[in-house]
């Protein structure tokens, strides 16, 4: 094997690194920031005066439903774990995992503010910013997922002269 080649070889691993990473840019400090949030919304009170970490952890018999438990799941599963390895792994298919997972999160969260409002009372404070910040993380991520480049495409050539 010449150098030349070994170094084709090398830019070769080198390109198929990149396409497999994502570059999350000014991104990532709102989706660590609203993870902060989230996790702050995780210990203001949410179902009458009980954290939403006691509703995640089954703390509260008999005056949490069972959506505001699978919204305290997801959105610690999805908005806090998922978001963190995706952040520090950079990689596609976290981003579409982080996305979607986020968006059920999201759907869970408006459901599970609906259910407080619609039984016994109003949702605590910590609900509703959970909700906020399960919605910006989840934009966030579905932007930067969406946004991959083709990389059968090359950017740099120039179109045929006809």
């Amino acid at each position: 094997m010449t150098d030349v080649d070994h170094l084709r070889d090398q830019i070769d691993a080198v390109e198929r690194k990149a396409i497999r990473t994502v570059d999350l840019g000014g991104r990532a400090v709102v989706i660590a920031v609203a993870v902060l949030v989230l996790l702050i919304g995780l210990l203001l009170p949410w179902v009458h005066g009980a954290g939403g970490w006691e509703v995640l952890l089954g703390r509260v018999e008999g005056k949490a439903g069972m959506v505001p438990r699978l919204f305290a799941a997801t959105a610690s599963g999805f908005g806090v774990l998922a978001s963190m390895i995706a952040l520090a792994t950079r990689r596609w298919g976290m981003t579409w995992i982080c996305a979607l997972g986020g968006w059920f999160a999201c759907v869970d969260g408006v459901l599970a503010i609906w259910s407080r409002q619609s039984s016994d009372g109003s949702p605590g404070i910590g609900l509703v910013l959970a909700e906020v910040a399960m919605v910006v993380i989840a934009t966030c991520w579905f932007r930067t997922a969406w946004s991959r480049p083709d990389p059968k495409v090359d950017r740099n050539a120039r179109p045929a002269a006809e």
